[in-house]
């Protein structure tokens, strides 16, 4: 078959390179460095695995920047283009996912559109009715920022939403290119495929929450956080697993995933759900007062991403430490390798690590690394495991 790909992400690079191993896969993007880097096969995001796996494997897969050499003769188009939450409005700006959608409808109108971004509960089935077509399908992704590919090769589900012989095609595509066969695949409408999305990541803030939570406590009291966590972790109904503290929760999925979520309630009486958004301001504000009460003059922040192995510092926790600390006066300098600039929100950037080092009274750090391992006495940091 002939795949489209709108998007060069982590959702749209793991899906075209998942799939153009047994089909012709061209995929699509506005940003030409990205094309190019496709069609020399070096891979558009930090992952280890998907750039050997582009460098060794033989995959059936280019890109363009063209929107007719795309979707002519595309069977499926997969839309993996990005929905960033905007709070003006309370929603997802899906205003890509209908520009992408309005040229497929132009250069391929028989081709079934797999929506792959996150979107509202109910979009699928609005943008049906409003474009007259019911070959559109949301299927959600669940990977990690990282561990993109290896999510797709060993997939822990698929979920497609429809009832149909092309959900039922597509689902099988999925799994003939994973390398773990026996995956749950759920078939269901739409609108529960959209709240299966919204309710797993909100399901996991909720756990980052809750042990970031369990960590404030025992700072504040004086308890060995690691210790009480190891013992509620042997619970078997809890279990060890997104148990480590950090900063709060970031990144592409879960600050905006939830606050959709949120605001899907309207109508519906809620507590939980914006005990969720809400807890990640709280944990902010509880670890920058904790920095402030040490007086430092210079504080260094070692990476705005969120986790080793990640290129992405989109709504890093850090970054709010970072606001709050420097509204008190405290000077902030960031040392951060996927940054190409001197300067970020008017903090220097400092692109030698020795001199980033010595130039900083306390360190900030969401996660350890070995980097940093000479210099944990003036390090803070609620990595209690480290591990991400």
């Amino acid at each position: 078959m002939k795949i489209a790909v709108a998007g060069l992400g982590y959702v749209g690079l793991s899906n075209a390179v998942l799939l153009a191993q047994h089909n012709t896969v061209v995929a699509i993007d506005i940003d030409q460095g990205r094309v190019d880097d496709v069609n020399n096969r070096r891979p558009t995001i930090e992952d280890d695995l998907m750039r050997s796996f582009m460098a060794e494997q033989t995959l059936d897969l280019s890109a363009t920047t063209e929107p007719r050499a795309a979707y002519e003769g595309a069977d499926f188009v997969i839309v993996a283009t990005p929905t960033n939450y905007d709070p003006k409005t309370n929603l997802f700006d899906t205003s890509s996912v209908r520009s992408v959608i309005a040229d497929v409808r132009q250069f391929a109108p028989n081709a079934t559109i797999i929506i792959k971004s996150t979107i509202p509960v109910g979009f699928t089935a609005e943008l049906r009715q409003q474009v007259d077509y019911d070959g559109i399908i949301f299927s959600p992704e669940f990977l990690r920022e990282g561990r993109a590919l290896e999510d797709n090769l060993h997939p822990s589900r698929i979920v497609v939403g429809a009832h149909t012989d092309a959900a039922m095609t597509f689902a099988q595509l999925l799994v003939d290119g994973a390398i773990d066969k026996g995956m749950p695949v759920l078939f269901s409408k739409s609108t529960e495929a959209e709240a299966i999305k919204l309710f797993s990541n909100t399901f996991l803030a909720m756990r980052v929450a809750y042990f970031n939570e369990l960590d404030s406590y025992a700072m504040a009291h004086g308890l060995d956080a690691r210790e009480v966590i190891e013992g509620v972790c042997l619970d078997p109904r809890i279990g060890s697993h997104y148990n480590n503290p950090s900063f709060g929760y970031g990144g592409y999925c879960l600050p905006k995933d939830t606050k959709q979520l949120l605001s899907n309630y309207e109508q519906v009486p809620q507590n939980l759900i914006a005990a969720i958004v809400q807890s990640n301001s709280t944990r902010k504000d509880f670890i920058a007062e904790q920095i402030i009460a040490k007086s430092p003059k210079v504080v260094g922040i070692y990476r705005l991403v969120m986790k080793a192995g990640s290129d992405n510092y989109r709504d890093s926790s850090i970054q709010g430490i970072m606001k709050r600390i420097k509204a008190k006066g405290i000077t902030c300098i960031v040392y951060e390798p996927v940054l190409d600039q001197d300067d970020f929100f008017h903090s220097h950037v400092e692109t030698d690590l020795n001199t980033f080092k010595a130039a900083a009274d306390l360190i900030l750090a969401n996660r350890i690394t070995d980097e940093i391992q000479d210099v944990t006495d003036k390090t803070y940091t609620r990595d209690l495991f480290e591990v991400n």
